[in-house]
């Protein structure tokens, strides 16, 4: 922090001074970066005295070469003792870490720190993960987590950006949100539905009507922080600000967002819905991440409203547990019916959710892959279709060939004028000859024959000009007529086609429309199996209480048996062999007690890996919707 100072001039090996050498800087930007070595510098007073302007330049964004100092101080991770631990949870081996190693591919692909099986930042990204899955070993690992991980390697060494993780999860609520029972995710996904309802009510009833539930679209905005929704510029303005705010700014920016395109919203379906948000929301703001920042300030945010929904949502939770008390009857039973009784129904549920799970997304895949098989053929049809000569170029042929028809019937026409002259011209000389000639023949006929005789030959050029020119204007008639024929077939046909055609784009957009009703009918159904999924989890849990109950009961039990032998023994109130028999039975119990102890265990160990593996699936869905 020291090599931070805003005496950029004195200093010549920060990092201040290091980026004040660089003369291309405007001056805006290196008064920044002197008002921001001051703060790291002066970071106690800031936070003392100067609270508001920090926060006010924390929402204009931090820097990019101050954001790994800056996000530590905010978060109180530079010193932390675990930091000193990292190197030896690196050493031993976590039961998360096939998790991690699935996960880390889908973590960042673009990002080029991120690329490549076996590149630095997948490396480093693994280390964090299976590091922190050992600290908190409650929590081990939980998709989504990596995401902000993956953030904070970005800016800093894995051995701050481990200690500044486990600071966000124990300070900040994230800890709560990738706990196994998800319990925190439930109540944001609440506050922020009274949010929807309260200043978006229009908005609200048609995602009602649509079945278009809160969590679909907002889940992964809690679980990642937009990191996964928003570009990287925009979500690491919003990060920098929860680094300082909390999750408030993330109820403030979805908010603003869904004011931002509800005028779209409103006019789609549940998949159009699907597809605006996944295409359309992340790269409205690109070019100007204030503009989001901006509308988020100005969405109605009140704590003290938002601390009274929490109660009222632990209130219902607690009112749903007690409803299912009846789940203690069937533990009761469990050891008076039978120790395999409750546990097979239990597994039998587990096993029918999990098969209709498996099924519904197999079907769901199936109607996908179908649908783009039909959105495939579609295009090619459209692409054939617009092969097809339009009428616009029929009419422009049918008029070039009119043109030529009438050129030929005047050449035509030329022609026969001039035979006529011809037969007259020889009828006149014959007429000539047969009189004998006049005094002007007499006086020079030789010169007067050669005269007609070159008026004939030139007329006879012109007749053999003419007949060449006709015969060629008939060739190209012919060929004229014989394209005619042709591009006639070639109309009839494409008309033909083109009916046959528009007549299959027909079927295909009905069977379209139906596999969209059925891809919107399966994914509420796979939502209502996911509901039931959690409800499942949570009354296991409860069966894993109680039973801890009934083992603990049972324990005082033995306790107290044993204090009555040891009494027996000593007051000799029994007769010697009323004693021995009674010793006998209370052992005989004993012994049944403590076998069905190792079964209860087992039991329960079966059901908590069965809920893990729901959960993993459930967070696998929210996460990354296109991979499943």
């Amino acid at each position: 922090m020291r090599s931070m100072s805003g005496s950029r001039r004195n200093s010549g090996s920060s990092l201040v001074s290091s980026s004040s050498a660089s003369s291309n800087l405007s001056h805006l930007e290196e008064d920044t970066w002197i008002l921001w070595g001051r703060i790291v510098n002066e970071w106690d007073e800031w936070r003392r005295k100067k609270d508001k302007l920090l926060k006010e330049l924390i929402r204009k964004g931090i820097p990019h070469h101050f954001r790994a100092i800056v996000w530590q101080l905010l978060g109180n991770a530079t010193d932390m003792p675990v930091k000193n631990q990292y190197s030896e949870l690196l050493k031993m081996s976590s039961p998360c870490e096939k998790l991690i190693r699935r996960d880390i591919a889908r973590t960042y692909p673009e990002h080029e720190f991120f690329k490549g099986q076996d590149s630095l930042g997948q490396e480093v990204l693994f280390n964090v993960m299976k590091a922190y899955s050992l600290v908190d070993r409650e929590v081990g690992y939980c998709q989504g987590s990596a995401f902000i991980v993956g953030l904070l390697l970005m800016q800093m060494p894995e051995e701050e950006a481990f200690c500044v993780f486990v600071r966000l999860m124990q300070e900040y609520r994230l800890r709560e949100l990738f706990k196994p029972t998800m319990a925190e995710l439930g109540l944001c996904i609440y506050q922020f539905e009274y949010l929807l309802q309260e200043q978006l009510p229009e908005l609200n009833v048609h995602f009602r009507s649509q079945s278009f539930h809160t969590s679909m679209y907002a889940s992964s905005w809690f679980l990642t922080l937009f990191l996964t929704f928003l570009p990287m510029p925009v979500a690491t303005r919003i990060f920098d600000i929860f680094m300082y705010e909390g999750l408030e700014i993330i109820f403030r920016v979805g908010m603003a967002i869904l004011q931002y395109n509800q005028t779209d919203l409103i006019q789609l379906d549940m998949e159009g819905m699907s597809q605006h948000f996944q295409k359309v929301i992340p790269h409205q703001f690109d070019s100007c991440p204030d503009k989001l920042i901006l509308r988020a300030y100005q969405v109605k945010y009140n704590p003290k409203r938002m601390k009274k929904l929490e109660k009222e949502y632990t209130t219902i939770k607690n009112k749903e547990m007690e409803e299912q008390i009846e789940i203690k009857v069937c533990v009761c039973a469990r050891f008076i019916i039978g120790p395999c009784v409750v546990s097979q129904y239990t597994e039998q549920f587990v096993t029918g959710l999990q098969t209709q799970l498996e099924q519904s997304r197999l079907q769901e895949a199936e109607l996908l892959g179908a649908l783009k098989e039909m959105q495939d053929k579609v295009l090619d049809l459209e692409k054939r279709s617009s092969s097809l000569p339009d009428e616009n170029n029929v009419a422009q042929l049918q008029d070039e060939l009119k043109l030529v028809k009438l050129r030929e019937l005047e050449t035509l026409h030329s022609f026969r004028e001039m035979q006529d002259t011809v037969t007259e011209l020889n009828q006149r000389w014959q007429l000539h000859m047969s009189k004998g000639g006049g005094g002007h023949w007499k006086e020079s006929p030789k010169n007067a024959l050669n005269e007609l005789q070159d008026k004939l030959m030139g007329v006879r050029l012109r007749e053999a000009q003419a007949q060449a020119e006709l015969r060629e204007v008939k060739l190209q008639a012919i060929q004229l007529e014989s394209q005619n024929q042709i591009h006639s077939k070639l109309i009839g046909r494409h008309e033909v086609e083109s009916a046959a055609m528009q007549e299959r784009l027909q079927q295909l957009a009905s069977q379209n429309k139906g596999m969209l009703a059925q891809l919107t009918e399966m994914k509420r159904k796979q939502a209502e199996l996911d509901c039931k999924s959690k409800e499942e989890v949570m009354a296991v849990r409860l069966r894993e209480a109680d039973s801890m109950a009934a083992m603990a009961e049972f324990r005082q039990k033995i306790a107290e048996l044993e204090i009555q032998k040891e009494e027996g023994l000593i007051q000799g109130q029994l007769n010697h062999s009323d004693s021995r028999q009674y010793i006998t039975q209370l052992r005989d119990q004993i012994g049944e007690l403590k076998n069905e102890i190792p079964s209860c265990f087992l039991y329960f160990s079966e059901m908590i890996d069965v809920v893990r593996h729901m959960k993993h699936d459930i967070l696998d869905s929210l996460l990354w919707p296109s991979s499943v």
